[in-house]
Order: structure tokens, then C-alpha cells, then sequence
């Protein structure tokens, strides 16, 4: 596993984006003399009827948040940060996260779906702005030693392949679901849909802090996924909850994020014998 100097041994992350009007007006209605915002809308309108949802390929969005928890070898959360507060700009957003990769020594990530959406958005802010990331961008080495390979979990551990196989299973509910069974807020009135009516009304801090609480219920997740896969034992991760908790009530006078986590805590019960 790797590992540094400042003992992450893990980046746990998640992301929230919004979308790009003016991409979106050039590449996908070019003849149409759209502003930005008539041209996202009428993307978003164009995705509800054929899908039933307006949720944006990574490639027409722009990162507004990204939420990183640092765990320890022994699976102990140490921080939780949102990258470049208070401003949020997706440049730098996407700068400061692939240098904190590299800072840290290239730790595995661990995500929910990272696969699918966190990393392409990501992986394609790099392009955009420029940004050189050969470690993650490996294509000269052996397949599976290649970053971006998908079974190479010392890169990345994408929870959502855990539990659904790679795909073999649909698991209908999601990291809401996971988070549920084991007792976490999960989804407590906001979701991704809601992002971007929500950054368009300038709530910035309010979409850092929901990601905040993703990134919370993402750690739980992993950790219950090493009691499954036996890394630790059911005794060392409630003991790793309940300090991750006494750090957040110690977090929460400063921290509205935490505070509304806390007032949805729940306590996992285990099965009577």
C-alpha cells in the first residue's frame, strides 16, 4: 500500500460539477445563436425527455467542489477539506487535486462511482486547463499497473464496482442505500440533481458542505467494506466510527456541514443472537 510521511494512505473524494453553457452552445447547438444559460437549459430540458433526468455528461461540466477525506494506514480519518475555499474556481480546483495526489505520494483514491464520473471530470479539467499528470496517465506501463486500470486497486478502490461486481449487479439505491444500512445520514435533502439550480442561486458553501457529507458517508462505507473484505474487524471499525464521530462534535461549532451530519447520525445496531 502506499504510504508518506504524513501517514495518508488513503484520498477519499468526491465531486459536484456544473455545467459549462458556453461548451455546451458550441458543441452541441452550434447553429443556434444560444447565450450559456439559454443553451445549459435547454440541454438539461433536451436530457429529462430522453432519460427522465438532467444529469450532465462529465464532459460538458466544470468542477465547483471537490470534498477530500484523508485516512490513515489503519483506516483513521485525519481531515476532511474542500479544495480552493472560499473562492471554488475549477482551475484551481483541479490543480490543487492532482497535486495533493502527487504531494501525498500517490495514495490509492477511493470513490463511489469515481470510475464513472469523478475522475473523467477530473481527468478532463486537466486537459482543458493544461495540466501534465503522467503518473495517472501511466499508458507506457504494464495494463495492470497502469493507474487508470480498473482492477488496479492500488490506484483507485471505486466502491461502486465493489458492491456491484463491475457492474454485474444494478445497485438500485446507491451510496444512499449503503450509507443507510449502515446507519449514516446518507441523502438528507439535497442530491446531485439539485446542484445546479443550486450554484446558479450562488450557494457555493452550501454545495462544498453537502459534499462534505458525501465524502463522510463514503468513509463509512469503506470502512464497513474492510470488515467485509477482511481488513479489519467489526470491534476496530466501531471504534474508528465512534472517534470519527467525537471529531466531527469537535468540528461542528465551525462547521455547519458537521453539525447537520451529526443531527443525522445514526448508530449501527447489530442483529440480536
Amino acid at each position: 500500500m502506499a504510504g508518506n510521511a504524513q501517514g495518508v494512505a488513503y484520498l477519499i473524494f468526491d465531486v459536484e460539477a456544473v455545467g459549462d453553457g458556453e461548451l455546451i452552445a458550441n458543441v452541441r447547438y452550434p447553429n443556434d445563436t444560444l447565450t450559456p444559460a439559454a443553451a445549459l437549459r435547454r440541454y438539461r430540458d433536451d436530457l429529462i425527455e430522453q432519460t427522465g433526468k438532467d444529469v450532465l455528461p462529465p464532459t460538458f461540466v466544470l468542477p465547483c467542489s471537490v470534498a477530500i477525506a484523508k485516512v490513515a494506514p489503519d483506516y483513521k480519518l485525519l481531515d476532511v477539506a474542500v479544495l480552493d475555499a472560499p473562492a471554488y474556481r475549477p482551475h484551481m480546483i483541479a490543480r490543487k487535486f492532482w497535486q495533493g495526489w502527487e504531494h501525498y505520494k500517490r495514495p490509492p483514491f477511493v470513490t463511489f462511482n469515481g470510475r464513472g464520473y469523478d475522475l473523467p471530470v477530473l481527468e478532463y479539467a486537466a486537459f482543458r486547463y493544461g495540466l501534465s499528470v503522467p503518473a495517472w496517465f501511466n499508458v507506457d506501463a504494464r495494463s495492470y499497473e497502469q493507474s487508470r486500470n480498473r482492477y488496479n486497486l492500488e490506484a483507485h478502490i471505486d466502491l461502486f464496482d465493489l458492491f456491484s461486481n463491475f457492474g454485474a449487479v444494478r445497485l438500485s439505491g446507491g451510496l444512499n442505500l449503503l450509507a443507510n444500512l449502515i446507519g449514516k445520514p446518507g441523502k438528507t435533502g439535497i442530491d446531485g440533481s439539485k446542484i445546479q439550480d443550486m450554484f446558479d442561486a450562488g450557494e457555493l458553501q452550501a454545495i462544498n458542505d453537502y459534499c462534505r457529507c458525501d465524502v463522510l458517508d463514503t468513509y463509512f462505507v469503506f470502512l464497513r467494506s474492510r470488515v467485509l473484505l477482511g481488513k479489519i474487524d467489526l470491534d476496530q471499525e466501531q471504534i474508528l466510527v465512534e472517534q470519527t464521530k467525537q471529531w466531527l462534535e469537535q468540528q461542528a461549532p465551525s462547521s455547519p456541514a458537521y453539525t447537520h451530519y451529526l443531527e443525522h447520525w445514526g448508530d449501527w445496531k447489530p442483529p440480536e443472537e
